[in-house]
């Protein structure tokens, strides 16, 4: 300890060892009693490392397989759900599902007060070091021990209640620092049970359930600007105390687990090559500002290109059928169904997919077996069943293999997109005209093609693929262009067998939608502008007999100030003017701003209605006996007089009908089609009560409120576990 020399009262762990053993005999010895470790992780945030604890039921885990294996090889744990695998020789937290920085894990026994007077844990050695320390102090009753950091901080104990921690002057004279000297002490805590830590309980094991939640413009998705990973971890947890709060007598009889949502990105993949062209033509003004649009609005724009559509759809569903894969391979034992879900222009997105999925799904269902009865060893086998499914799958699919509709020679298609500089490529790759209509994005990349070239190859033969199709006979259309209507079917209860779909090609940029390896049971859209671009793309009506062709369900949840959604159901019913279904409160009733508001307006009303009425019958009472002259002159005419009277009275005796005629009951009668079963499809989230003063200041709010909604996570799961024949413990008002 070469900073500060401990005083001679202050005996090392070491000294005095004769008289430790001694004391260790008699019944003070009986004092002290080990830590309990808890594990945490590293996480950096706004470039401060944070701490954050395991649950307690993956720390206790981490605790029992480090305690097993402390002389075993490198051993992997999944942790939290199985999204994350700790590698304990490692000590590393590593993402499963997507790309994310590794963090640091540690046993944490040890811990003091940070400058954000948040706790951050010591080294798993210093540790050691403090509890032997710890342990003598407290067997022999010496205390204000003093003990130095490899980073030549002091740490002293005073007594069991008072430990503190001194950081290292920057500077220091040849007389040496004090630890007095050297600032404010920091607090020491000694277990995790002493520290002001919230420490989770965990998730259940059994995952009912899958999620895929596809994102909007824009690599953030919250107000707070976070990743789509945070804002799902946000939406996980509230769906998980929604299942506690309303499904409490389903999870004590173990009926349920949980439902997992896992993130789909497809942001960073569009915008890997394409940044760098688009700096290029930034003009330098208002930087700021330009690059929020690059990031987000252009987003819109890419999706409206042939060129980058193809690379979002192609992204979206291979990100999906990958995790699908990846997911089953780690929970060979589930049994329960997939749902999508998609926020702003993810909803649209994955819209589209789901109208261009095809009916005859033999193929996929024999895949499926193949994946459900085979074990982890074959599930390279099983992906290698599938992969035709993917959209990594051959653009031989959209054109002759064999180089036929006036597909030419390599030389001479690259020559046509003015890339004949890449052609020493292909030719060293021996890539012919049947090859080249094989080659798939992820092939061209590797062959060390660039973003834009390839791109151009892409969209060249996908032209191709486009122009055979429309050779081909149409399907029945169930959808209204302009004044043409196209029939339903006779009987409605054949739509899906007549696998009847929306014309995308009908204001919709041309793409080649790719096949989803399973069937999502429910598509829940947050603050869609689907509407809104079926409208643009000329749909003035969706046929009711319409359904998704592999997607029975189909809910549109949006906020009421949310500037970007649209409804839905006006495109199914154009000529029936009704609200959209308000989503019950989580607590099961209406927010109390709302009640009020309803309450005074129907108040006001009865009042209108009412007295009103009640104070011009008693006016007219009270001159037609006091003032007779005067009433016949004002009427001009006792028939008139008395067929005022007459509808007055008959008035007034029907005013007791009005409340018989409940309005409310409306919305419960209207047929939107089969777009979802028959059901309702627009929900409108209720807002708060200070949201309400100013609908123009959260309207930002309003399109990003849908990570933290208790209510829509209620309305995800209640929909969810009906399939299950599950439903709520209490029934919403």
């Amino acid at each position: 300890m070469s900073a500060a020399e401990p005083q001679p009262t202050e005996a090392s762990p070491s000294l005095n060892s004769s008289s430790f053993f001694e004391a260790a005999e008699t019944d003070t010895a009986n004092k002290y009693e080990p830590v309990s470790p808890h594990w945490f992780y590293c996480k950096e945030a706004d470039s401060r490392e944070r701490w954050i604890p395991f649950s307690g039921q993956d720390s206790e885990k981490l605790e029992h397989f480090y305690q097993s294996s402390k002389d075993c090889e490198e051993l992997v744990v999944p942790t939290e759900g199985g999204r994350y695998d700790v590698h304990l020789k490692k000590r590393l937290r590593c993402a499963v599902y997507w790309e994310e920085k590794d963090s640091e894990v540690r046993r944490c026994t040890w811990f003091y007060k940070g400058e954000d007077n948040k706790y951050i844990p010591y080294s798993e050695s210093f540790s050691e070091e403090l509890e032997e320390t710890y342990m003598i102090c407290v067997t022999l009753d010496e205390w204000k021990r003093k003990l130095e950091s490899p980073s030549r901080e002091i740490i002293i104990l005073h007594n069991p209640k008072l430990m503190v921690h001194y950081h290292p002057v920057a500077v220091s004279d040849d007389w040496g620092a004090s630890p007095t000297e050297q600032g404010r002490p920091r607090t020491v805590k000694r277990g995790v049970e002493n520290i002001s830590v919230e420490i989770p309980i965990g998730e259940p094991l059994q995952i009912d359930h899958l999620v895929f939640v596809v994102h909007g413009i824009g690599p953030a998705c919250d107000i707070r600007f976070r990743s789509l990973i945070q804002c799902v971890d946000d939406f996980r947890s509230v769906s998980l105390s929604m299942l506690q709060a309303h499904f409490k007598k389903a999870q004590e009889q173990q009926q349920i687990g949980r439902v997992e949502f896992l993130p789909v990105n497809w942001h960073s993949t569009l915008h890997t090559g394409v940044d760098v062209e688009l700096e290029r033509i930034t003009l330098p003004s208002i930087n700021r500002l330009r690059h929020f649009i690059n990031d987000t609005i252009l987003d819109v724009f890419f999706y409206n290109s042939s060129t980058y559509c193809q690379t979002i759809v192609d992204t979206v569903a291979s990100e999906m059928n990958r995790l699908y894969l990846l997911f089953l391979q780690r929970n060979p034992d589930f049994k329960g169904g997939v749902s999508i879900a998609g926020h702003s222009l993810g909803s649209l997105i994955l819209f589209d997919l789901l109208t261009n999925q095809k009916c005859t799904t033999e193929r996929e269902d024999d895949n499926k077996r193949k994946l459900h009865s085979s074990g982890q060893a074959d599930f390279q086998g099983c992906l290698h069943a599938t992969s035709d499914l993917l959209i990594e799958q051959p653009l031989g699919t959209c054109m002759p293999a064999s180089g036929e509709e006036g597909l030419g020679s390599v030389k001479d298609v690259l020559k046509e997109l003015e890339l004949s500089e890449y052609y020493s490529v292909f030719e060293r790759e021996h890539v012919d005209r049947e090859a080249l209509a094989l080659c798939t994005e992820k092939e061209l990349k590797e062959m060390g093609i660039p973003l834009g070239p390839r791109m151009k190859i892409l969209h060249y033969l996908r032209n191709k693929r486009s122009n055979q199709d429309s050779k081909r006979e149409r399907p029945a259309m169930a959808w209204e262009d302009g004044d043409a209507k196209q029939e339903a079917p006779a009987n409605p209860t054949n739509v899906k067998s007549n696998c009847q779909c929306l014309d995308v090609v009908t204001g919709q940029v041309s793409a080649n939608y790719p096949q989803l390896i399973y069937k999502p049971q429910i598509f829940f859209a947050f603050g869609s502008p689907i509407g809104m671009f079926l409208t643009v793309r000329g749909i003035k009506r969706i046929d009711p007999a319409y359904s998704l062709p592999t997607c029975k369900g189909f809910f549109h949840i949006f906020h009421p100030f949310d500037p970007v959604a649209y409804r839905i159901e006006p495109l199914i019913v154009p000529d029936m003017e009704f609200e959209p279904m308000l989503l019950p409160h989580h607590k099961g009733r209406k927010r109390m701003h709302l009640e009020l508001k309803e309450g005074l307006t129907r108040m006001s009303t009865d009042i209108k209605n009412n007295l009103l009425g009640s104070l011009r019958v008693a006016w007219q009472s009270f001159t037609r006996v006091s003032l007779p002259a005067v009433e016949a002159g004002a009427t001009g005419d006792a028939e008139q007089e008395s067929e005022t009277e007459t509808s007055s009275e008959k008035q007034t005796d029907e005013k007791p009908e009005e409340p018989a005629t409940p309005a409310k009951e409306e919305p419960t009668s209207i047929n939107v089609g089969m777009l979802n079963g028959g059901h309702r499809i627009d929900y409108v989230l209720q807002e708060k009560p200070i949201e309400s003063f100013n609908e123009y200041l959260f309207a930002l709010q309003g399109h990003l409120c849908y990570w933290v909604s208790e209510d829509t996570a209620l309305l995800l799961l209640r929909e969810i576990y009906q399939t299950q024949g599950i439903s709520l413990d209490q029934p919403l008002l």
